[in-house]
């Protein structure tokens, strides 16, 4: 039989396989590595994965390429970006640096809501274009699937602009995009002092937007996730409970940002409501830890907010994974706190600052990011019979990917079995 693609000759490849779920505790240091391995790719999957001189043996190939060495490893799955958005906020990180605070900066008018203002006056077409840049950087940069949030609308119309957004890159971009609506990121200023209206808004009218909206695309079956910005100056828990529990009884599979900044119980009702995945968790409490890792729903780190931020405090990883909690990394691209498109960089800050092994980042960064937007089970490891993602790296092993930072280890990016190859 022939086979579509075949490439051989890699110092290892690393399948990350974990077909009963996500990783947790000590697996999430298995890679299922396979030295000296190949990658048979028929029909955009993956159909074989072992060692080169079996594979190359086994299997006629139209395409052959020789990694020389190189890893292969899964295509990184970013499970948390607010990648669609109009202007900057460059000003504003050099308030940041000369001292002022995040919620002082919100206060003046800032953060959240000047994104909003220069979102709502773009036109789709606008937003499109100014996203693709940031999307072909990801993919660059060896990212294949990217969870992309609206929330820089906070009205009906202008949300399902930003859902239309993503539908536009999706039809041109070979990376797969997880929409998810979060109309609660932030309460819009023209309902300064009434965030309860707001949130009546988001319940009464957004989310049935968003489903009809859903409908009239013939998507009905493919609903967006749901998150809400669970956090002091944002949304109480309380308020994230109605919200969160709307959407649940529509239909919507859940996330939330909790305990970025102060734990006011985000995690504890992620937990409660089952949601896919519980963001940022920098200020989680022990107990709650242990109420997460006894949970199905992930944790995703985002240390590229903390660094971009200028704190200390990171998510707490160690004790996540060691009390047997799923755990996931994403870049968290955004203008205001995070702009960085390269999942390369949070595995090197999460081995910095939150002591994760390497094996651990990728680990968060492949197979536990996928189940955190819900395709564990099509994209994430190199087993057969899934999507063929992967990435070959000009590095003999997964240490490199941690040890070095601020370059571009990648050569070639593999989507759907399509060949990209990186400048």
């Amino acid at each position: 039989m022939e086979v579509d693609l075949l490439i051989y000759g890699a110092a290892q490849v690393l399948t990350v396989a974990s077909p009963h779920g996500p990783k947790r505790g000590p697996a999430m240091r298995d890679l299922g590595a396979i030295p000296g391995g190949a990658v048979a790719v028929h029909q955009g999957r993956v159909l074989d994965v072992g060692p080169s001189d079996r594979l190359c043996r086994q299997w006629e190939a139209a395409q052959t390429i020789d990694a020389q060495g190189g890893l292969i490893l899964p295509g990184f799955v970013d499970p948390h970006t607010h990648l669609v958005w109009a202007g900057d906020r460059a000003d504003e990180f050099e308030m940041r640096i000369a001292g002022a605070s995040y919620q002082e900066i919100m206060a003046a008018g800032g953060g959240i809501m000047r994104t909003v203002h220069q979102t709502r006056a773009a036109s789709l077409d606008e937003l499109v274009s100014q996203t693709r840049g940031r999307l072909d950087r990801m993919l660059a940069h060896g990212t294949t699937t990217v969870e992309i949030k609206t929330g820089y609308g906070l009205d009906t119309r202008e949300e399902l602009k930003l859902l239309e957004a993503i539908r536009r890159l999706q039809a041109e971009s070979p990376v797969t995009l997880v929409p998810t609506f979060l109309g609660a990121h932030a309460v819009p200023a023209e309902y300064h002092g009434r965030a309860d209206e707001y949130v009546d808004l988001v319940v009464e009218e957004m989310l049935p937007a968003v489903v009809r909206d859903c409908q009239a695309q013939n998507q009905e079956g493919s609903l967006p996730f749901c998150d809400v910005f669970c956090e002091d100056g944002a949304f109480s828990v309380e308020q994230s409970r109605r919200i969160l529990e709307a959407a649940q009884a529509l239909g919507f599979r859940l996330k939330i940002h909790a305990d970025e900044f102060k734990p006011l119980g985000g995690t504890r009702l992620a937990v409660e409501l089952g949601a896919t995945s519980a963001d940022h968790l920098v200020h989680t409490p022990p107990d709650e830890i242990e109420q997460l890792a006894r949970s199905e729903t992930i944790a995703v780190a985002l240390p590229g907010t903390p660094f971009g931020l200028g704190h200390r405090a990171y998510t707490p990883a160690r004790a996540i994974i060691d009390a047997g909690g799923s755990l996931a990394l994403a870049t968290d691209c955004n203008p205001g706190t995070c702009w960085c498109e390269t999942m390369q960089l949070m595995i090197a800050l999460a081995c910095r600052y939150m002591r994760m092994t390497p094996a651990e980042a990728i680990s968060a960064a492949t197979i536990n990011a996928a189940y955190a937007v819900g395709l564990g089970h099509q994209v994430g490891s190199l087993e057969p019979g899934k999507r063929a993602d992967l990435i070959l790296l000009d590095v003999p092993s997964p240490a490199h990917l941690a040890y070095r930072f601020g370059t571009n280890l990648v050569r070639m990016v593999v989507v759907g079995g399509r060949v990209f190859e990186v400048q």
